[in-house]
């Protein structure tokens, strides 16, 4: 024991952070353990009053693929509003992305390798500019991207209109880019020759022809999949991650410690962007074509997505599995009140009702469990 312990009449003790916890306390401080959860209960939800088709190969595929394509940016949201920032402008991101991505494809007649780069490059761009906006005024990001979200809506209006002869739709992608060797990568079924052989053994359900009834993974949920995991690698296992919680929890100390904090924000912004336009060109390609409507209020759900995945609308706190999930959630959700005989306009109730039960339970039921701020 020091002098100066003795003087206090205390000894040092083990550090806090070393302290052990009970495995109830270690589970309860995941972030995704909400997302999680609330799978569970949509899951028993409608195998109780679904059609049981819905849990059929075909019909999870279904669920998937928009579930992928809202997680997609919700991984994005995730990473920013763990990083402290919230983008508002990833919906319409969509609609521009799919705009410039477009046009690059059937106006400009450009090679799908050179189209993906130009709808890229604009994302950069745009990323880069929400993040100078917002450090260099001090506005908080909640406006700055506010303010892009019809920026960018009106710019897809204007665009489609010039691009189109006067309409506010663009068609033709699927022509522009036939034979070209990338575009499996980005569109259609993965790994159709396996699926066609698990059906030739009879190990899924066929047509009676005997085709396959699903005939591969939408490529999609592959990206959805490769994203998730590689963020959540980025989070837990590099500097880069800790440089984004550091960010997200207090700025200020993180400066002071060296975590160069402005650097960190623009690249979050930036993958925000890049996340909405892998959508735009997924959905584009697979759709043939783009509307000025494409992406409406996605950035409402990617965010509630992201909240139910476990992120803190403070920042510094977050998961980006978490918002995998929370996006399957919602992609079950929308795709399963077909299987119902529920109005799907209930939907919309749900979004509502699931973001405010997310916030409780990551700002009161984990707090008063954990004692986590």
């Amino acid at each position: 024991m020091s002098l100066a312990n003795e003087q206090n009449g205390s000894a040092v003790g083990p550090d806090e952070r070393l302290k052990k916890v009970s495995t109830l306390t270690a589970i309860l401080r995941r972030p995704e353990l909400g997302a999680v959860a609330g799978l569970v209960l949509v899951t028993v939800f409608f195998l109780l009053t679904a059609n049981p088709a819905m849990f059929t190969l075909a019909g999870v595929m279904n669920f998937m693929a928009p579930a992928a394509q809202l997680g997609i940016l919700a991984i994005g949201a995730a990473l920013l509003m763990i990083g402290g920032e919230f983008d508002l402008s990833i919906g319409s991101m969509v609609a521009f992305a799919g705009l410039v991505f477009g046009t690059a494809l059937v106006v400009w007649q450009m090679p799908l390798s050179v189209a993906i780069l130009v709808a890229l490059a604009f994302a950069v761009f745009i990323g880069v500019t929400n993040a100078q906006l917002t450090m260099r005024t001090g506005l908080p990001s909640f406006i700055v991207t506010l303010a892009f979200l019809f920026i960018l809506r009106g710019l897809t209006l204007v665009g489609l209109k010039w691009a189109s002869g006067g309409a506010t739709q663009l068609r033709g992608m699927k022509e522009a880019v036939a034979g070209s060797p990338l575009a499996p990568l980005f569109s259609g079924d993965a790994f159709p020759g396996l699926f066609a052989w698990l059906a030739q053994a009879e190990i899924i359900d066929t047509f009676p022809n005997g085709s396959p009834r699903v005939s591969g993974i939408p490529v999609e949920i592959l990206w959805f999949i490769a994203i998730a995991l590689l963020a959540t690698w980025i989070l837990l296992r590099t500097r880069f991650g800790n440089w984004i919680f550091a960010s997200g929890g207090d700025p200020r100390a993180a400066r002071k410690s060296g975590v160069p904090v402005a650097r960190v924000k623009t690249t979050l912004f930036v993958v925000t962007a890049l996340c909405a336009t892998l959508v735009a060109i997924l959905t584009v390609l697979d759709a043939g074509s783009t509307d000025a409507r494409r992406g409406f209020q996605k950035e409402f759900e990617a965010i509630i997505a992201a909240v139910i995945g476990g992120c803190l609308l403070t920042g510094g706190y977050g998961s980006a599995i978490g918002a995998f999930f929370g996006s399957i959630v919602f992609g079950m959700v929308l795709i399963g009140l077909t299987y119902t005989s529920i109005d799907q306009d209930w939907y919309l109730v749900f979004l509502g009702g699931m973001l405010l039960t997310a916030v409780v339970f990551n700002n009161v039921i984990r707090k008063r469990v954990t004692g986590e701020r």
